[in-house]
C-alpha cells in the first residue's frame, strides 16, 4: 500500500532497501538530494527519512550495487531494489580488519586480482607477483620446486631481526611464509606499504604486509571450474657459467707448467687426445622436466549459503637430477547467514607437501652444483662399462689435491626430502545487535608437522676429498608447530547528512608453540637399511630436542571518516603486549594517522574532460618488528658443562647469555605522501608515492668487554633510514575489437646507516659491512686496477712486500700509504659494490582481440651488483679446480698480457693466493637485468552448451629471455649463503653460490567452466 504526501508538506517515509534476491540490505545510505538530510537502513533493510517535499529526490547508495536515484512522487512508503555494481565491487580495496572503496583509501596501499594472475604455471604465488608492484622486490633467488621468493617491501632491512613482510590470510596472520599456499586458491592479494595501512598490525608490521583473500561463491552464481595445465621445463645455455672443455683444461695445464719452467706431467702433454672426451659436470646433472597443475573449483552462492571449494594436485619435478615438489591441496571456505542478524562462517584448509632437493646449494664441498663447477673436465663421469664412477682422482704430479666423488650418483642417491602436513582453518560467529553495529569473534588454527629425513649412503657424499666408501649418515627431525589466535572486534558504521563514519576496536590473543626433534645417527652396515637402529652409534651433537612458544596480547582501534566522499581521514592505533621483549618494556603502542582529498570532486574540476579522478594522499605512523627471536632477553644456561674435582668428573651449568630485561622491538616511523590521477575517463591512471622512514632500536649482538666473561650482549642500538620514489602507470591504449593495455611501475628505494651502537661505527658479513653513513651491506674488499704488466710498472707502484710481482694483481693503495695491506691498522680494503639496484621495475601488456588474448609480464633491476663467490676455485690459478674460459685469457708475459682479468700462473700460491684470497673488485659483477618473465596466448572458446559454460585453451613460456650483463650465472637475481639455505642474510645479500638454476618453462593449459 503506497500513501501519498501533501505537495510542500514535510512527512516522514519509511521504506525497505533490498538486493536483487530480494533480501534486505544493512548499512545502506539514503540521501535527500540537496540537502544534508540522510539516514542508513537497519539490519533487516528497513529505513525512515523525514522529507521536506513530495517533489524531493532519494540518493540512495551502498558499495557493491548502482547507486539510485528515487524521485518520492508524494509516495510515504517505498521498497527498493538494488542491482549490484560489478564495477564497484572490483573497486573495492581489502585492508586490515575491513575493506574500503578503492577512492577512500588514505594509505599505500595497492591490490592484484585473480584475473590479472591467470595462466602463470608457477608453484608459488609470488612467482606470479613479479613485475606487478611498485615499491615491492621480489627475487627469485634459486630454482628450487616450490623456493626461492625473497619478498622486500620497500628495501626494508634489519641488522638481525627479520625482514619478510607478515602474511595474512584471510584475517590470520600466518607465523610462515607463504610458499605452499596453492596460488589458485587466492581471489585478491593487497599489498600494505606505509605505517597508515599497516599500523593495526604493530609489532609485526614494520616490514610490510601482505593480505591474502581467498576464493568466495560469488552472489547468485552456482559453478564448477576444472583448470589444468602440463609443461616442460628446461634450462637454456644462456647465463651458464663457461668453464674449460676437456682439452681446454688440458691446454691450460699444459701452459702451467711450461710458464713455470717445470716437466708437464703426461697426462696434458698432448691436449688434444681429449677430443670428444669432454665431462661436463654441471650439464650432466641437469635435465628437462615435467610439470603439472590440476584445480577443480566449486562455488555455490544461495541466499543464506555462500561456499566455495578448491582442490588442487601440483606436481614439479625439477631440472636437477632426483629434485622433485608435489602439493595436494583442499581449501573449503562457508559462510552461513542464520538469520538478518547472525552470521557464522568456516575455513579450512588441510595441504600436504613432498620436497626433495638432494643438498643442490651451497659453497665448495657442501652444494654439488658449485662442487660440479670445480671437477676437472678429463675426470670420467661413467667407466668403460657405462656405469657410473665412484671416485676420481689423478696423480698427486698433475698438481691435483683433491677427489671427487662422483656428482651424478650423489645426487641421485643422496635423500633430502621434507613431508609437511600444514592446515589453515578459521571461524567466526557475527552478530548486528543493532542498526550499523557488528559484532565478530574469530578462532584461527594454524598447525604444520614436518619431518624432514637426510640420509647420505656409503656410496655417495655431497663433499670434496672424502673418499668412497663413507660412513653412512642420517638425521631426522620432526617439527610440529601449533599457532592459535583469538581476534575479538566490533564495528560501527554510521552516517548522518555527508558525514561517514567507522569506527573498529578489539582485542585480539595468539599463541605460538614449536617442538622439535632432532636425531643424527651414522655407521651403518647396510644403506638399504637407514633406520635408526640400523646405526652403529647415534651423534650426541647432532642429536637434540628443542622447544620454542611465544605470546602476543593485542588492542586495537581505528577511526575512518569522510565528508561527501571526498574529505577522508583515518586514526588507527595498536598496543602489543609480546613475550618476546624484555620484562622492563613488555608493551609497546603504535599509532597512525592519515588523510586524503578527492580533488576531482570539487566543482572545478567535476567537469573536467581531461581530469576523471585526482586524489591526495598523506600518512603518518609508527610501527615495529618484533621477528628478533624468542628468549633473547632471558639469561641462557648451558646445562652440559663438565668439571673435575680430583678424579670425579661432575656436571653443571653454565650462563652462556647476559639477560636484558629492557629489550624491545624495532621501531619505524614512516611518512608516506602520495597522488592518484586518472585522465580521460580514467584511460590512463597515474600513481606516485614518496615515503622516508627512519627504523630505530635494532636488534643487535653488541659485543662487550672481555671482563664481563661474555663476548655479546643482546641489545636495541643503532638506526637506519629508508626513503624512495614509487611510479606506476595503467593505461588503456586502444579499445573497441582491439584492446591493449600496459600497466608500469618503477620504483627507487634508498637506505643509509645513521648510528650503531655506541663506539662501533661498522658490522661485517660475509663479504660485507655495514657501516655508519654508507647504505646498508655493501659489498667490502680491495679494489683492483688490472696488473702489473711489466718491471717498470712494478717498481713505480704501490706493492705486497714480498709477494707482487710482474703479471700479478694490482691493488689500489686506498691510504696512500705506499704498501698494499688487506686488515689491520693500515687496511686498504673500502665499499667494492652494492646489491642493492638504483630501481626496479616491471611492465604488463595485455591484449585482446576477438576471442583471442595475449600478454607479456616483464621485471628488472638496474645498478645492483651480485658477489661471484665461485671465482676463488673456478678462476684459482694454480689449477687444483677446473675453470672459467675467461681464464685462457690469462696473463703470461709482458708480451701476452691477455685481457687484463685474471694475472699471471707463475710464482704458486704465494702469488695467486692474492688474486682468489684478498676479495676484491673482480668478485663484483654488474647484475642488472630484465626478464620477461611470461608470454601467454590464449584462445576463449567460448562453448555455451549442456556441459560448457564456456572453455579456454593457451599457451605459456615462463621464464622466456634474461636481458643482462651479468657473467658469473645463469640467474642474475640469486642470493645465497654458504650452506645453501636461505637468501645469505640482510647482512649478507647478493651472494651467487652457483645455486640452482631458474628453469625457462612451456605450457599448455585448458579452463572448462560448467
Amino acid at each position: 500500500m503506497s500513501l501519498s504526501i501533501a505537495a510542500g508538506a514535510q512527512t516522514n517515509l519509511k521504506g525497505r532497501i533490498l538486493d536483487d534476491k530480494g533480501a534486505g540490505l544493512s548499512g545502506v545510505s539514503i540521501l535527500v538530494k540537496g540537502t544534508g538530510n540522510g539516514t542508513g537502513t537497519d539490519a533487516n533493510g528497513n529505513f525512515s527519512i523525514n522529507v521536506p517535499s513530495s517533489k524531493a529526490t532519494l540518493v540512495i547508495s551502498s558499495i557493491g550495487f548502482v547507486t539510485q536515484e528515487i524521485p518520492v512522487d508524494g509516495r510515504s512508503n517505498l521498497d527498493v531494489t538494488l542491482a549490484p555494481d560489478v564495477r564497484s565491487l572490483e573497486n573495492v580495496v581489502v585492508i586490515g580488519y575491513g575493506s574500503q572503496l578503492r577512492k577512500e583509501v588514505t594509505g599505500a596501499v595497492q591490490t592484484i586480482n585473480a584475473k590479472e594472475l591467470k595462466d602463470l604455471p608457477v608453484s608459488q604465488i609470488g612467482q606470479k607477483l613479479q613485475g606487478r608492484l611498485a615499491g615491492v622486490q621480489i627475487n627469485q633467488t634459486t630454482g628450487k620446486p616450490g623456493q626461492g621468493i625473497n619478498i622486500r617491501i620497500r628495501g626494508q632491512l634489519s641488522v638481525s631481526a627479520g625482514s619478510d613482510p607478515l602474511y595474512v590470510v584471510d584475517g590470520f596472520p600466518l607465523t610462515g611464509n607463504i610458499g605452499a599456499i596453492n596460488p589458485d586458491e587466492i581471489e585478491s592479494i593487497s599489498i600494505l606499504k606505509d605505517a597508515a595501512s599497516t599500523s593495526l598490525y604493530g609489532s609485526r608490521a614494520a616490514n610490510g604486509v601482505v593480505l591474502i583473500t581467498t576464493k568466495k561463491g560469488r552472489k547468485g552464481q552456482t559453478s564448477m571450474g576444472l583448470s589444468t595445465y602440463v609443461g616442460t621445463q628446461h634450462v637454456p645455455m644462456r647465463g651458464r657459467v663457461k668453464m674449460m672443455d676437456a682439452v681446454e683444461f688440458a691446454q691450460f695445464k699444459k701452459e702451467y707448467y711450461e710458464d713455470a719452467g717445470q716437466p708437464v706431467p703426461i697426462e696434458f702433454q698432448n691436449p688434444s687426445q681429449y677430443e670428444g672426451k669432454n665431462n661436463d659436470w654441471y650439464g650432466a646433472l641437469l635435465r628437462d622436466a615435467p610439470i603439472q597443475s590440476y584445480n577443480l573449483t566449486l562455488t555455490s552462492n544461495t541466499e543464506k549459503l555462500n561456499t566455495a571449494l578448491v582442490a588442487g594436485v601440483f606436481d614439479q619435478q625439477g631440472v636437477v637430477l632426483n629434485t622433485r615438489y608435489k602439493r595436494y591441496s583442499l581449501r573449503m571456505n562457508s559462510d552461513y547467514a542464520i538469520s538478518d542478524r547472525v552470521k557464522i562462517g568456516f575455513n579450512l584448509a588441510p595441504q600436504y607437501v613432498f620436497d626433495n632437493t638432494p643438498r643442490t646449494d651451497g659453497d665448495r664441498g657442501t652444494g654439488i652444483l658449485f662442487n660440479a663447477l670445480h671437477t676437472w673436465p678429463v675426470m670420467p663421469i661413467y667407466d668403460a662399462n657405462g656405469q657410473l664412477t665412484k671416485f676420481n682422482q689423478f696423480p698427486g704430479s698433475t698438481g691435483n689435491i683433491f677427489a671427487y666423488p662422483n656428482w651424478v650418483r650423489a645426487a641421485q642417491e643422496l635423500v633430502n626430502e621434507t613431508k609437511n602436513v600444514n592446515i589453515i582453518s578459521n571461524a567466526y560467529l557475527q552478530y548486528q545487535p543493532i542498526k550499523g553495529l557488528t559484532l565478530k569473534s574469530t578462532i584461527n588454527v594454524e598447525y604444520l608437522n614436518s619431518r624432514f629425513f637426510f640420509f647420505n649412503p656409503s656410496t655417495a657424499t655431497n663433499a670434496i676429498n672424502v673418499p668412497i666408501p663413507t660412513t653412512a649418515v642420517s638425521i631426522r627431525q620432526n617439527t610440529e608447530n601449533i599457532s592459535w589466535l583469538n581476534e575479538n572486534l566490533a564495528t560501527y558504521t554510521h552516517s548522518f547528512g555527508e558525514h561517514n563514519f567507522e569506527l573498529l576496536g578489539g582485542f585480539t590473543q595468539q599463541k605460538f608453540t614449536q617442538n622439535a626433534t632432532r636425531i643424527q645417527a651414522d655407521t651403518y652396515t647396510d644403506d638399504r637399511l637407514p633406520t635408526i637402529q640400523g646405526a652403529l652409534n647415534i651423534a650426541r651433537g647432532g642429536t637434540n630436542n628443542q622447544v620454542n612458544e611465544w605470546g602476543l596480547n593485542s588492542f586495537l582501534s581505528r577511526l575512518t571518516y569522510n565528508f561527501k566522499g571526498k574529505y577522508l581521514f583515518t586514526a588507527s592505533v595498536r598496543t602489543d603486549g609480546s613475550s618476546r621483549f624484555g620484562v622492563n618494556n613488555r608493551w609497546g603502542t603504535f599509532p597512525s594517522a592519515s588523510a586524503g582529498w578527492v580533488i576531482s570532486d570539487e566543482n572545478f574540476l567535476r567537469n573536467s574532460k581531461r581530469i576523471s579522478f585526482a586524489k591526495l594522499r598523506a600518512s603518518y605512523g609508527v610501527i615495529g618488528n618484533n621477528n628478533i627471536g624468542n628468549y633473547t632477553q632471558y639469561a641462557l644456561v648451558n646445562n652440559t658443562v663438565n668439571a673435575v674435582f680430583g678424579n670425579t668428573v661432575a656436571t653443571g651449568a653454565q650462563v652462556t647469555q647476559l639477560a636484558n630485561p629492557n629489550l624491545g622491538w624495532e621501531t619505524t616511523k614512516q611518512i608516506d605522501l602520495g597522488f592518484d590521477l586518472g585522465l580521460f575517463n580514467d584511460r590512463i591512471q597515474f600513481t606516485y608515492d614518496f615515503y622516508t622512514k627512519n627504523t630505530t632500536n635494532l636488534l643487535y649482538s653488541v659485543q662487550i668487554a672481555q671482563e664481563a666473561g661474555f663476548g655479546n650482549f643482546n641489545d636495541n642500538i643503532g638506526e637506519i633510514k629508508f626513503w624512495g620514489h614509487e611510479f606506476a602507470v595503467t593505461t588503456r591504449n586502444t579499445e573497441g575489437k582491439l584492446r591493449w593495455t600496459t600497466n608500469a611501475n618503477i620504483s627507487f628505494n634508498r637506505n643509509r646507516v645513521l648510528a650503531l651502537a655506541e663506539g662501533i661505527d661498522r658490522v661485517y658479513g660475509s663479504f660485507h659491512i655495514t657501516k655508519v653513513g654508507q647504505p646498508f651491506g655493501q659489498f667490502y674488499g680491495m679494489v683492483s686496477e688490472g696488473m702489473y704488466l711489466n718491471q717498470a710498472d712494478l717498481d713505480k707502484s704501490p706493492k705486497i712486500p714480498g709477494r707482487s710481482t710482474v703479471g700479478s694483481i694490482k691493488l689500489k693503495d686506498v691510504n696512500g700509504d705506499g704498501v698494499i695491506t688487506y686488515g689491520g691498522d693500515f687496511d686498504d680494503r673500502t665499499i667494492i659494490g652494492s646489491p642493492f639496484p638504483k630501481f626496479t621495475y616491471g611492465i604488463v601488456n595485455s591484449l585482446t582481440y576477438g576471442n583471442f588474448d595475449f600478454s607479456v609480464v616483464g621485471s628488472g633491476s638496474y645498478g645492483n651488483q651480485l658477489f661471484v663467490r665461485h671465482i676463488y676455485s673456478t678462476a684459482n690459478l694454480d689449477g687444483v679446480f677446473n675453470l672459467l674460459q675467461e681464464v685462457k685469457y690469462r696473463f703470461r708475459s709482458p708480451s701476452n698480457p691477455g685481457k687484463g682479468f685474471f694475472g699471471t700462473t707463475v710464482g704458486g700460491g704465494n702469488v695467486t693466493g692474492i688474486e682468489r684470497d684478498w676479495i676484491n673488485s673482480r668478485f663484483v659483477a654488474d647484475a642488472s637485468y630484465f626478464t620477461i618473465k611470461n608470454v601467454t596466448l590464449g584462445y576463449n572458446i567460448g562453448v555455451k552448451n549442456k556441459v560448457f559454460k564456456s572453455a579456454r585453451v593457451y599457451a605459456s613460456i615462463q621464464q622466456l629471455y634474461t636481458f643482462t650483463n651479468y657473467w658469473g650465472g645463469p640467474n642474475p637475481e640469486v642470493s645465497s649463503q654458504g650452506d645453501g639455505n636461505g637468501d645469505g642474510g640482510n647482512l649478507s645479500q647478493g651472494v651467487d653460490f652457483s645455486s640452482y638454476p631458474v628453469p625457462r618453462t612451456y605450457t599448455l593449459g585448458v579452463n572448462l567452466n560448467f
